[in-house]
């Protein structure tokens, strides 16, 4: 009886163990810089009226935004090219042909002159219209030239004013111009509008929306956001693929920019040696309006046409961009005898089910990104994860042994201490 219950302590031990120590964080690999080129931010911030408004932390939504850009201004890092365009700051009138003109250049993107933005800013007073869709346009012109960085920071309250001019169509204009610029957006004290157009502008760009409702939040956001922009990016290289695999061209490890037409197919190659492995996926992003139900399909494949692996995804008009991606691990060859293993040329066709909405042009095509890498394939059985434990079965393993050996030992001087009490 001693003995069970000293093992069943044993074996609640080891679970103990097991759960504060097998899931281990693993390291993440760091990007590659691709350009010298200085980094670039514009920080756009909504001044139209609704700014007045005190709902943040017992102030204005203004006097936030000026606390945090005096922050986000110390806190910019020294190689990042930092200018501040301003919607709705002017015009105090109503009307609104002019209001929807109203967004300027408060300070150039260029080297930070702490003081003199930080007076430029101060001088700022809520006003007039809420011109997104031109604030944008211009955003994108002040950010013109260079392979560096570019990013887009909007701040704003409320939605725009001035349709027909669609600032998420704006945004998908600015990603087809394949500039490599981002957009992120920020909505302060959001409703469910002003949360849809923003996400849908970050969307566009591969940006990232965030609902504020606090200074602090404010200001840790766009210091993330500026810092990200300081951060190295790898660059994607233009290709074209075919519509047919024996005129693809080959591919080695790294980031592809192409387009694709409605009801198309393209195909790109990628030599694979034995012992490697291959990884691929695929972005596909709507840069106009489309039908709701949409799919891509990455395929791996012969050059005979045998199908190897594939990746699929299907969305329902959620977000603007769809992802999907395979793995295709070559084996090794046994004969060791050959000076130079002849590599198998893989096939990558992409395939996506898009479809244009009534009265939407279909060229040119969506623009979508790939991506290659060839890595040195598994060698052993532990370098593949085996039910989510990878390597962990060791450790698994060694706990179970020395709980094991504990419990016997625990249960062995239970037993003597016992046979010595009667005894004594």
């Amino acid at each position: 009886m001693i003995t069970r219950t000293r093992l069943a302590a044993g074996a609640c031990a080891l679970v103990a163990a097991l759960a504060a120590g097998i899931a281990l964080p693993a390291g993440a690999a760091a990007g590659e810089p691709a350009g010298e080129d200085a980094p670039k931010v514009d920080l756009v911030l909504d001044v139209s009226g609704s700014m007045r408004t005190r709902d943040i932390d017992g102030g204005t939504r203004m006097a936030a935004a000026k606390q945090a850009f005096n922050e986000v201004l110390d806190a910019t890092p020294e190689e990042v090219r930092l200018g501040i365009r301003t919607l709705g700051a002017d015009y105090r009138g109503d009307d609104r042909r002019t209001g929807c003109k109203d967004t300027a250049r408060l300070y150039p993107v260029g080297p930070l002159d702490r003081t003199e933005a930080k007076t430029a800013v101060a001088t700022l007073a809520p006003t007039g219209w809420t011109p997104i869709g031109p604030a944008l346009l211009a955003a994108a012109d002040d950010l013109d030239g260079g392979d560096g960085s570019k990013r887009i920071v909007l701040i704003s309250d409320g939605e725009d004013t001035c349709a027909p001019l669609d600032p998420c169509e704006v945004a998908r204009e600015i990603a087809a111009k394949g500039i490599g610029l981002t957009i992120d957006t920020l909505g302060l004290v959001p409703n469910a509008t002003m949360r849809q157009q923003l996400s849908c502008i970050a969307e566009a760009t591969g940006g990232t929306y965030t609902s504020i409702e606090h200074t602090d939040e404010l200001t840790d956001r766009v210091n993330q956001l500026v810092d990200r922009a300081a951060d190295p990016v790898v660059t994607p290289v233009a290709t074209e693929g075919t519509d047919v695999c024996t005129k693809a061209p080959t591919l080695e490890s790294g980031l592809y920019t192409d387009r694709e037409e409605f009801g198309q197919q393209r195909w790109y190659r990628v030599d694979v040696l034995p012992g490697q492995e291959l990884r691929a996926s695929v972005s596909v992003g709507a840069d106009r309006a489309v039908n709701p139900s949409y799919g891509v399909l990455l395929r791996a494949v012969t050059v005979h046409g045998r199908e190897i692996v594939r990746g699929e995804a299907a969305g329902e008009g959620r977000t603007d961009v769809i992802s999907a991606g395979l793995r295709y691990p070559k084996a090794d060859r046994d004969d060791a005898d050959a000076d130079k293993p002849a590599a198998e040329t893989v096939c990558l066709q992409v395939t996506h089910s898009f479809s244009a909405a009534e009265g939407v042009k279909s060229t040119p095509g969506l623009p979508l990104e790939l991506t290659v890498d060839v890595v040195e394939g598994p060698g052993d059985a532990d370098d593949v994860a085996s039910f989510g434990l990878g390597r962990g079965w060791w450790l698994l393993g060694v706990l179970v042994l020395a709980g094991f050996l504990a419990g016997l030992l625990w249960g062995w001087l239970s037993r003597w201490r016992f046979a010595v009490w009667r005894t004594n």
